[in-house]
């Protein structure tokens, strides 16, 4: 008996042994979702990809094949960071918004070493225009100018809030959302290197505005996307949101909600690959101005480290569920009349589902932010008596 149990004892000892020698296997993140927002789409669907404009300052187009819906595709203008004007730095995005059936326009609004911060909003402007202009009559393009949402990245951001503020001045249609992701290059002031802000009291109030920020290197971003919040004052705060995206390493491979995290790679979506029409042969009479080479065309050191960070980025869990995800709620709120507390409310709207052991990834952080504060009345001082001041009283001695 005595033995029976010692060799008993002793199994269980090598088992316990052989489970703490055992790999641990880390919890995998949370896969795309097959359909419905963040999801996979049309899988089947052939996305036709065209070039719009002129090479120095075109528009990339993208959209799925076939006659476009009676009512028109809803616009996305996807506007990228500083620096990463090739579309395939988000062509994992653009390949999910394009196969949810939407029409896709990515401004390529910078020409390398050659386009000045200060003039990006402008050009944004002017191209997204035309682009808007020569698709118009497009049975298969088709835009829906009544169902216009603008998403920026980075220095993407002010420029997205700059085109809703300019909107109505500059003829183009009114955005319905602006989805601006994390924040950056917005210049202190007019002489500053950077992104000078418009007017954004000038966004409409129907605008939905939301402002996305990762924990990561996120103090810059969080001033950025609170500041587009509160300029854009027009905008009831029952229209605004703030998110912050959580960083999670539960699992393997761990989610690092970045700067550059919703950057994700697809070399389908090059742009060297994608046709400009040639520009036209200039006038020998009108000779092209010279060209001034000034230091705020080059990229910073910090700005060319975010970039190769954006070009060797990678779609996962946050990609699909703290940004897809939320910009696909959001825009379906906004083009159905629905406000920012309605998509607050929606527990869907911050859940990030669950690592394949079960347990839960950190879920978004949503903000409503605080209306300004009402600053009090300043009373108004009493006008100054007219007549003679009188003379103080002689003063009497004990």
């Amino acid at each position: 008996m005595r033995s029976t149990l010692s060799l008993g004892v002793a199994a269980l000892g090598l088992a316990a042994l052989l489970a703490a020698a055992a790999p641990v296997i880390a919890a995998a993140p949370p896969n795309q979702p097959a359909e419905g927002p963040g999801g996979i789409g049309d899988r089947a669907a052939t996305i036709v990809k065209r070039g719009l404009g002129k090479a120095g300052s075109g528009s990339f187009v993208f959209y799925k094949a076939g006659a476009a819906p009676a009512e028109g595709r809803p616009v996305v203008v996807f506007l990228h960071a500083w620096g990463a004007p090739n579309p395939q730095a988000y062509g994992s995005w653009i390949d999910h918004l394009a196969r949810t059936g939407s029409l896709v326009v990515f401004p390529r609004f910078q020409d390398l070493n050659r386009t000045r911060p200060s003039e990006a909003s402008a050009i944004a402007q002017r191209i997204l225009k035309s682009t808007l202009s020569d698709l118009a009559g497009d049975p298969d393009a088709k835009p829906d100018p009544k169902r216009v949402a603008v998403i920026g990245h980075l220095a993407g951001a002010p420029i997205a809030a700059n085109i809703a503020a300019d909107a109505a001045e500059q003829g183009l249609p009114i955005p319905r959302l602006v989805f601006a992701i994390m924040p950056g290059g917005i210049a202190s002031d007019a002489r500053a290197r950077g992104i000078v802000l418009h007017d954004l009291a000038r966004i409409a109030p129907e605008t939905l505005v939301i402002t996305v920020i990762g924990d990561r290197d996120a103090r810059a971003a969080d001033l950025a996307g609170r500041r587009l919040l509160r300029e854009a004052s027009a905008v009831p705060s029952e229209r605004k949101l703030f998110v912050r995206a959580l960083s999670d390493d539960h699992g393997f491979p761990a989610l690092a909600a970045t700067l550059t995290s919703p950057a994700g790679v697809d070399a389908a979506y090059d742009g060297s690959a994608i046709k400009l029409p040639p520009e036209p042969p200039r006038d020998p009479k009108q000779p092209a101005p010279p060209f001034k080479w000034t230091p705020d065309m080059a990229l910073t050191g910090e700005q060319t480290t975010l970039v190769s960070q954006i070009n060797n980025s990678r779609a996962d869990s946050l990609d699909y569920l703290a940004y897809w995800k939320t910009f696909d709620l959001a825009a379906a709120a906004a083009f159905g009349g629905t406000d920012a507390a309605g998509l607050k409310a929606n527990p869907r709207f911050s859940d990030m589902e669950r690592w394949a052991d079960g347990w839960p990834v950190k879920r978004l952080v949503v903000e409503t932010p605080r209306p300004p504060a009402v600053q009090p009345a300043v009373a108004t001082p009493a006008p100054a008596s007219t007549g003679a001041r009188p003379k103080p009283a002689a003063s009497r001695r004990p």
